[in-house]
């Protein structure tokens, strides 16, 4: 492509999309001033590092709730607000069972399956009682995907065939009543869970086990997505429910059983998401998982909703930008990283609007 190929195209951007060239020209200079901030020592390259490393972590949080999320609006055309509900549920019954576990004979067992325990007394942390996390994740995600099967068959398969806007709206409704029956058991405290856990420093960035953790997991189970949907009769069915419902239904795909697969998928890393969360965050709150359910959806829409690697991708985009954003802001401003995520969105969306996986097929 010549000068003038560059130059006819710049201008038909300039005349026909102004704002996506602004965008563009605004892109360009924070990375400059990035490079400048480094070059001239003004940035530390190790705070920098751990920015991307901690927004990376966080990602893949959202990547992993995002996948549920987009495989429901793709096969079932809806977009499930309760998923926010399905990440918190499988962080208290995840963090229930590991309580459980982990504190027999530090306290009684009734805080312990209400999470209210003292996490001094329990200490439950990857490093000090492994198997109580393994057991809790498990649990987290089991507990999720039956909450999924259940809410399908009492909610959602009544409802099937019926407009978006009114499973949308059911949806809403299922995540209140989840939301307060979780605060009802639960409690509607914002409590400590997590016990302290093994640190090491390299490249100047704080790593600390339970990070380590979920990095690890959270790739682990997004490759066991992507050989189901890849290397599966299952993958191949939900891709062609995805594409056409009735054409697949017409060629024999058992499509009741795909929907079922859907639930189980997606709940079940909807569960794994928030209790990966909570092991990072060390917290754990009873609306935690609907305040998660905007980036979520941010990092599905950003992707491509529909999409499950947009989803992936989409995550891990929001997350750094979250974090990479506080190398501009401070002080006051650092509450500002969730808004500059958003923005994130927006501005690759006027660049892209379909998304950044937008036009290919679901999974």
């Amino acid at each position: 492509m010549g000068v003038s190929d560059t130059y006819s195209r710049g201008r038909d951007l300039a005349v026909e999309r102004p704002g996506a060239l602004v965008v563009g020209v605004v892109g360009m200079l924070l990375l400059l001033d990035l490079i400048r901030r480094l070059a001239t020592g003004v940035l530390d390259p190790s705070q920098f590092a751990t920015y991307v490393w901690t927004g990376l972590v966080i990602g893949l949080v959202y990547g992993l709730a995002g996948i549920g999320l987009s495989l429901t609006y793709s096969i079932l055309n809806f977009a499930n607000f309760a998923h926010g509900e399905y990440v918190t549920t499988g962080a208290f019954s995840g963090w229930a069972v590991a309580y459980v576990v982990a504190g027999a004979g530090a306290a009684d067992l009734g805080s312990r399956l209400l999470v209210q325990a003292a996490p001094g007394a329990i200490e439950a942390s990857i490093t000090s009682t492994p198997v109580a996390i393994v057991l809790g994740l498990v649990a987290a995600m089991v507990l999720a995907v039956a909450l999924s099967l259940v809410l399908d068959r009492v909610v959602y398969k009544p409802m099937r065939g019926q407009e978006g806007i009114s499973l949308l709206i059911a949806s809403i409704g299922v995540a209140f009543a989840l939301r307060y029956l979780l605060s009802f058991v639960f409690g509607n405290s914002t409590r400590g869970v997590t016990g302290g856990t093994v640190k090491t420093t390299i490249g100047g960035v704080v790593l600390n086990a339970h990070d380590v953790t979920l990095v690890v997991i959270a790739l682990v189970l997004m490759l066991g997505v992507h050989l189901v949907l890849q290397t599966t009769k299952l993958g191949k069915a939900m891709r062609a429910m995805a594409d056409n419902e009735d054409l697949a239904r017409v060629t024999g795909i058992p499509t009741e059983r795909v929907i079922r697969w859907t639930w189980i998928i997606g709940g079940g890393l909807a569960g794994a998401a928030g209790y990966l969360v909570v092991l990072k965050r060390g917290t754990i709150a009873f609306d935690f998982g609907w305040i998660l359910l905007l980036l979520i959806f941010a990092a599905v829409i950003l992707g491509g909703i529909g999409s499950v690697y947009g989803a992936m991708l989409g995550g891990v985009l929001i997350g750094i930008a979250e974090n990479v954003s506080l190398v501009w802001l401070s002080g006051p401003w650092t509450d500002f990283t969730t808004p500059v995520a958003f923005g994130l969105m927006i501005l690759i969306l006027l660049f892209r609007p379909e998304g950044i996986f937008g036009g290919v097929s679901t999974a």
